[in-house]
């Protein structure tokens, strides 16, 4: 295939600069995040302890007062360094140590020995002592009688202590994802802590965590084989991970499951290993909806059952003990609906003060001592706008809808709630427009826009994600939890960078630019049109090569996956196939799919000879399809069979198809056919370079954009000139969006204001071959209206002309039923339009203004007449002057 030089030097050169500039790095990994400190080497240097030196492992110690999650993390470090070193070090917990170099384990308040250590100021608790969820890993000279030197992993409470542990594990080169995803270690003869005091201070979210939902039929089938259900066994695991991704939060599995009561060691458990429970939105006082369907008397009707539902709770809440929990509060109807029409805001109201004695009852203290959540979710956040109110100590947690478009945030200068705001975002959903459950579908820069968002408007005591069945999320999930732990260390630029330290924590320093480039493209490409809405007729085979060109991208991606996999040892490549391989070959397959599907009934259509075996091939790639199912479930001796089980082909409505179907194709009798063929899958996609779908970035202020073909097509970043104003700055968004990257206007909290003279806009310059009406396209990320109010606004002018104010949400409801919003989040676009006139041909400049905060720009095209129906707008129109970009 045809390369062009942008490309070449994008995929090519960059990532081969990127492979030679990475050799000579230090062979661990360390944090996935940006900036972040490394400080384990296996080289030795001066000051730095030797965790492992000459065949000898430093012996760990922790209090047998402790927590008994420290006692357990500090276990798993001891296998953690076996894992990297072979050598396993002595773990105690009853005798003091001694010995040249020990490690001491503990936590401030439970560990007799770090608080010595604070006493006799040989550890300085300052960034500690009181703090929540932080830690300290730091050497300390002569700590202890008969003790040269030790080297201190102390927190600030138990769950400090623990990250502080999971910390050094990662820094050794044991990634959070060793056994959810079979990542091996890279072995060391050596490992040495670098000198200093190493900490990743407070997290900026309280409560970081993530919902396992939609949990059939993939993780259902999966754990009942594995461990006989969705059980303690089952959530060991899942509690680890949590906590090695330094999350501290978890709402269980829901469908046809009962945490508390499937098997009563998985709250104890939970407790145990430091994971704050909750239950889901719907769910209030700890008590699973199906508890209610097992045991529940009369119908879920608070105006006609509330004594026998009250109760209920109450049972929960006596349940719960002193575990740590956050409570759901409210009500929502049977089954995650909507309540009746008959419910009123005084009755929920009702329903919450009750709810709020039972809590203070039953654990004998105020209820704003206890953690409770209000969710507001869908129409529940209609009650909320319209004047119903919870205590201030409740936290109010938005949603987004469904689709990751946060539906509201706190006005800018609102007054504090004392139990804060917090976000619940989806990654997986069941329910309109569509489902979407088989793969990662969800960009990083689009998830971190949207939280950065949250963060600026001060919703950070809870941030929960929907990740379906945790499998095929990894990335993403580490991603939503390392943001929520530190936001302001992720910015925008910074995303890529994230991606590709991600991929060398899993892989090595190797291939980290290729994979991280891999990973991101296949998720932008996924979000296009997610795999269960996409069909034969989502592109366009003839207008603008889209169809073509959107194939020639996958299979571009397929084979630098499969290129990249021959190169990868053979321990490295189950963790290969799981977070990279398999994604790309399914996403492909299913897109080569649809794309050959359209190509029989355009061949069926003009009596093409080569109808009937364009018919065979989509037979063919449909078979394919649960080959590559078969391949990843029989990886590592059959580890995870079931987790693909999950339906994606056949979709008729919102709901999935019960097994995957076969799309209709067309054949035709010989007699039927002309002579002439039509071009192959292969031919017609090798004959497309990638330029409408991956355009290049390119430097501002490079030439005009030339109308051909009546129209002119420009990807938002290629301005001619950002104009600043008031304190507001124009900001690219790389990689965000269908094609190329997105622009903004930071901050985000600024208030809106009616372009002006000297306001902050964009300026493209065009060259126009003729004047009269042109139609101006934008196409924007499907923001909602987070602030209230009317809408969120842009303005659009050609040269002087007063520019046209045009609102992105008249009619647009975040709910199933509303088309506008059902076809902007299918669609992953708000494809908005103004008209205009112009006077004279020739060159001219096009002003986008902003007005309210939030608006992200991807794509501008001019209709001077000549623009044809596609998916995602035409490809970029070369530049007056400079050739394409």
């Amino acid at each position: 295939m045809t390369v062009s030089p942008s490309v070449f030097l994008r995929r090519i050169w960059l990532p081969l600069l990127l492979l030679l500039l990475t050799a000579a790095a230090p062979a661990l990994a360390g944090s996935a995040v940006p900036g972040a400190e490394t400080y384990v080497s296996p080289d030795r240097g001066k000051g730095r302890f030797p965790l492992v030196a000459g065949g000898q492992a430093a012996p760990l110690f922790a209090s047998a007062q402790d927590w008994p999650g420290v006692l357990r993390a500090a276990r798993d470090l001891q296998a953690d360094i076996q894992r990297v070193t072979g050598r396993q070090p002595a773990l105690s917990t009853e005798k003091a140590p001694a010995g040249q170099q020990v490690v001491l384990i503990g936590t401030v308040g439970k560990s007799p020995l770090i608080d010595q250590l604070i006493r006799t100021k040989k550890l300085d608790a300052g960034g500690l002592a009181g703090q929540w969820e932080t830690f300290v890993v730091q050497t300390v000279d002569k700590p202890m009688a008969g003790v040269e030197r030790a080297l201190v992993v102390a927190g600030s409470d138990k769950r400090g202590t623990i990250y502080g542990i999971y910390d050094l594990s990662q820094q050794m080169g044991v990634s959070p994802w060793y056994w959810w995803a079979d990542v091996p270690v890279t072995p060391q003869k050596a490992l040495y802590v670098l000198p200093g005091r190493h900490t990743l201070g407070a997290p900026a979210v309280k409560y970081r965590g993530i919902f396992i939902n939609d949990e059939a039929p993939a993780l259902q089938g999966w754990a009942r084989e594995k461990f006989g259900g969705v059980n303690s066994k089952m959530y060991a695991h899942m509690f680890e991970l949590i906590l090695r991704l330094r999350g501290n939060y978890l709402w269980p599995a829901m469908w046809g499951n009962m945490f508390n009561v499937d098997d009563p060691q998985n709250p104890v458990l939970a407790d145990e290993y430091g994971i704050v429970m909750g239950t889901s939105h719907h769910e209030p006082l700890t008590r699973a909806h199906e508890e209610w369907k097992h045991r529940g008397q009369g119908p879920w009707n608070y105006q006609t059952n509330a004594e026998t539902l009250r109760e209920f709770w109450r049972g929960g809440v006596r349940r719960m003990g002193s575990r740590e929990n956050i409570l759901s509060i409210g009500m929502r109807g049977d089954g995650d609906e909507p309540m009746s029409q008959e419910s009123n805001i005084a009755l929920l109201e009702r329903i919450v003060a009750d709810q709020r004695n039972i809590i203070a009852e039953e654990t004998g203290k105020p209820a704003e001592q206890t953690p409770q959540l209000w969710a507001l979710y869908k129409e529940v956040q209609d009650y909320y706008d319209r004047g119903m109110r919870v205590p201030d100590d409740v936290t109010l947690l938005l949603c987004d809808d469904n689709w990751g478009n946060l539906r509201k945030l706190p006005k800018a200068g609102e007054k504090p709630r004392r139990g804060g705001y917090g976000i619940y975002y989806h990654f997986d959903y069941v329910g309109g427009p569509r489902n979407y459950k088989w793969l990662n579908t969800n960009p990083l820069p689009r998830i971190r826009e949207q939280m950065h968002l949250a963060h600026a408007h001060g919703a950070n005591q809870i941030w929960i994600v929907n990740v379906g069945d945790l499998k095929p999320m990894e990335l993403p999930i580490s991603f939503f939890l390392d943001y929520a732990w530190n936001p302001d260390r992720i910015g925008a630029a910074q995303v890529a960078a994230y991606t590709q330290r991600w991929a060398r924590q899993q892989f090595g320093p190797q291939h980290e630019a290729a994979i991280g480039d891999m990973l991101a493209r296949y998720a932008k490409y996924n979000a296009r049109r997610k795999p269960e809405l996409l069909d034969a007729d989502t592109y366009s085979l003839t207008n603008y090569a889209e169809w073509p060109t959107v194939m020639a991208d996958w299979q571009q991606l397929r084979q630098q996956a499969e290129a990249v996999n021959q190169q990868l040892p053979a321990a490295q490549r189950d963790a290969y196939f799981q977070l990279v391989l398999h994604p790309i070959l399914a996403s492909a397959n299913l897109n080569e799919l649809y794309y050959t599907v359209a190509q029989n009934r355009a061949a069926a259509k003009a009596g093409a000879a080569n109808t009937n075996a364009l018919a065979e091939q989509a037979k063919a790639l449909f078979a394919r399809d649960a080959e590559i199912k078969q391949r990843y479930h029989a990886l590592a001796g059959g580890k995870w069979n079931h987790m693909m089980d999950q339906t994606h082909i056949g979709y008729t409505y919102w709901q999935q198809p019960p097994v995957d179907k076969m799309p209709e194709v067309l054949t035709l009798p010989a007699d039927k056919t002309t002579a002439l063929a039509e071009p192959t899958v292969a031919a017609a996609a090798n004959k497309a370079q990638p330029v409408l779908a991956r355009p290049q970035p390119a430097a501002a202020g490079t030439g005009a954009f030339a109308e051909a073909g009546g129209y002119v097509s420009i990807e938002a970043e290629h301005y001619s000139r950002a104009v600043d104003a008031g304190g507001v700055q124009w900001q690219v968004l790389p990689d965000l969006g269908r094609t190329l990257s997105a622009v903004t206007t930071v901050p985000v909290t600024a208030p809106a204001a009616l372009p002006a003279a000297g306001s902050p806009c964009l300026e493209y310059r065009v060259q126009l071959s003729r004047p009269g009406p042109v139609t101006v396209q934008a196409y924007l990320a499907p923001t909602l209206n987070f602030p209230g109010g009317p809408g969120l606004r842009y303005a659009v002018s050609f040269d002087d002309e007063p520019p046209q104010l045009v609102n992105l949400h008249p009619g647009l409801v975040a709910d199933n039923g509303n088309r506008p919003w059902e076809q902007a989040v299918a669609q992953n676009i708000l494809l908005k339009e103004s008209k205009h006139t112009l006077t004279r041909a020739g060159e001219h400049t096009l002003k986008f203004w902003r007005v309210d905060p939030g608006v992200v720009l991807e794509k501008l095209v001019i209709d001077a007449g000549g623009l044809q129906p596609s998916y995602l707008g035409p490809p970029e129109s070369p530049r007056h002057g400079a050739g394409t970009p």
